[in-house]
This record gives structure tokens, C-alpha cells and sequence, in this order.
């Protein structure tokens, strides 16, 4: 019987979604990202060997949580890095986004009488924050306290919306 589940688990890896035409891709965009994702999970290979990725890998990954508020006057992003000292942080704009990368290095060393442990954790993280057209990048200003930057990016009162209503005429009956 397992044979069989994993040969029935094989052709479907195999068997490729088929598109129903025009209707497909009139559907609402979430409809077709659920469709994208489920055709990339029938299409990857069953039982593969090294996709078991616990939790406990995940949280090994140094991403800093990253707050964003906003308000009249400002844009305000508070970003976790506990450890990390500002010196090992590299803040930058490139164009509209604000680049935020660094270097988690973490060493613990314990010693008793009867063992030894010793852990080393290293990662590098990058968070990419695309700015809003009513930033004013040229005076954004960043501190640091107790392991958290705080981030403020002024925003231009007078800045003009980039998206506007087009009306769509129609041809006159005569």
C-alpha cells in the first residue's frame, strides 16, 4: 500500500495544471496566487529529503521585526536588533528604498566543573523598505536605543498624489 501512495504522490508531482483559458485570469489575483501556489506543491517532488525545516531553524534566522506607524508629520519604523551594535548595522537609501542590512554575531561560552558548552551564532539579515512618494528622504533621521532603531522619515505636506481619476468619455450618439 505505500507503494502505491507514493507512486499516486509521483504522478501527481509530474502532472502539470491545465489553464481553463480567459477565466483563469480573470479571477481575482488572490484566487490565482492560491492556484500558483498549489500548482508549485503538486509540481515539487514528494518526500524530498531535505525540505524538513523545523521552527527551530527558522528562528535562527536573524530578521529583525520591524514596526511602521504613521502620521501627519512623519513615517516612524522601529526595528528590532537586540545584540547587534550600531556599528554592525549599514543604513541606506537607493532610490525610494531604504536599506537596512547587518551582522548578528553571538558567542556563549559556559564551563563547570563537570562540562563545557560552547555556541556561536552568526547570520547576516537586510530589510528593504520601499519609501511612499511623500517622504522627504533628505531628512531622514535614525537613533538607536536599547536595541531598537528608531527611524524618522518626514513627509512633504505639499507633495502631490502620483495616482489620479481619468475620466473615459464616450463616442456622442448622433
Amino acid at each position: 500500500m505505500e507503494k502505491s501512495i507514493m507512486a499516486e504522490e509521483m504522478l501527481l508531482a509530474e502532472k502539470r495544471r491545465e489553464h481553463s483559458g480567459l477565466a483563469d485570469y480573470l479571477r481575482e489575483p488572490f484566487s490565482r496566487l492560491r492556484g500558483e501556489v498549489d500548482r508549485m506543491f503538486d509540481e515539487f517532488p514528494p518526500r524530498f529529503p531535505a525540505a524538513h525545516f523545523g521552527s527551530r531553524y527558522l528562528a535562527s534566522m536573524p530578521m529583525p521585526a520591524l514596526e511602521m506607524k504613521e502620521t501627519d508629520e512623519e513615517y516612524r519604523l522601529s526595528v528590532e536588533v537586540p545584540g547587534v551594535a550600531p556599528d554592525d548595522i549599514d543604513l541606506t537609501l537607493e532610490n525610494d528604498m531604504l536599506v537596512l542590512k547587518g551582522e548578528k554575531r553571538e558567542a556563549r561560552e559556559e564551563k563547570e566543573r563537570d562540562y563545557s558548552v560552547s555556541e556561536r551564532r552568526y547570520g547576516a539579515f537586510e530589510r528593504r523598505i520601499s519609501l511612499p512618494q511623500d517622504a522627504v528622504v533628505d531628512a531622514i533621521e535614525a537613533k538607536t536605543d536599547n536595541g531598537v532603531i528608531t527611524i524618522a522619515i518626514p513627509r512633504d505636506q505639499n507633495a502631490s498624489p502620483k495616482t489620479r481619476k481619468i475620466e473615459i468619455s464616450a463616442p456622442k450618439e448622433a
